[in-house]
């Protein structure tokens, strides 16, 4: 594996040596498969494309201090998945079938997962997208599940670098001084697209840009 810089990572797409795939067809899905391939070959019909039948979730894997790696929460973004499927009327992949899919990726690459301590994650990106053809507005009667992993480090650095006081401040507080010329951010506590515990109730991609 080239040498990361984990300490400076950011918090985008670094080439790593797997994904894992599952197509659902004829009513069932197939077999996990491992691809190296980064690309996607789909019809352009796609309900995908034209329908917004995809959905897709973000969790990670930490390594801690004692070597073991752990994956936070992962059967309730699971259960999330299933959820924005019915709600797009896509095919629905099991509990068991996301973990099986999550865990292999992480298997596959845990070369790329960050140190303990670093401050750096490997980010797992399951995909689930409507492949199969259609021109009337109807469900896809093929689907795909996409699991891909990258390392990442925080998606706001200054996060992690609480000086000069809280971080973020709550919205309507004084700004902090210390920290003019840089991005501040604020927590608003009234209002907000995310659910209760900080989760959106279904992953879509529409649901996301609202």
């Amino acid at each position: 594996m080239e040498n990361i810089d984990w300490k400076n990572l950011g918090f985008g797409y670094v080439k790593t040596d797997w994904n894992v795939r599952s197509t659902w067809r004829d009513g069932q899905w197939g077999a996990l498969e491992k691809s190296r391939d980064e690309n996607i070959s789909i019809h352009m019909a796609s309900t995908c494309l034209h329908y917004g039948q995809e959905a897709f979730e973000g969790l990670k894997a930490f390594r801690g201090a004692d070597g073991k790696v752990r994956i936070f929460r992962l059967e309730e973004n699971a259960k999330r998945m299933i959820r924005s499927a019915e709600y797009t009327l896509m095919a629905a992949p099991t509990i068991e079938l996301f973990r099986d899919a999550v865990l292999e990726a992480v298997r596959l690459n845990e070369k790329f997962i960050p140190p303990y301590g670093m401050g750096a994650s490997l980010y797992i990106r399951p995909l689930l997208i409507g492949t199969g053809a259609q021109v009337g507005v109807k469900p896809a009667k093929e689907y795909m599940l996409v699991v891909f992993v990258t390392p990442v480090g925080p998606y706001f650095k200054e996060a992690h670098q609480r000086d000069g006081g809280p971080f973020p401040r709550p919205c309507g507080a004084p700004r902090n001084r210390s920290r003019e010329g840089r991005r501040q951010l604020c927590v608003e506590p009234a209002f907000g697209r995310r659910g209760p515990q900080g989760r959106l109730p279904v992953g879509t991609l529409s649901g996301r840009q609202a």
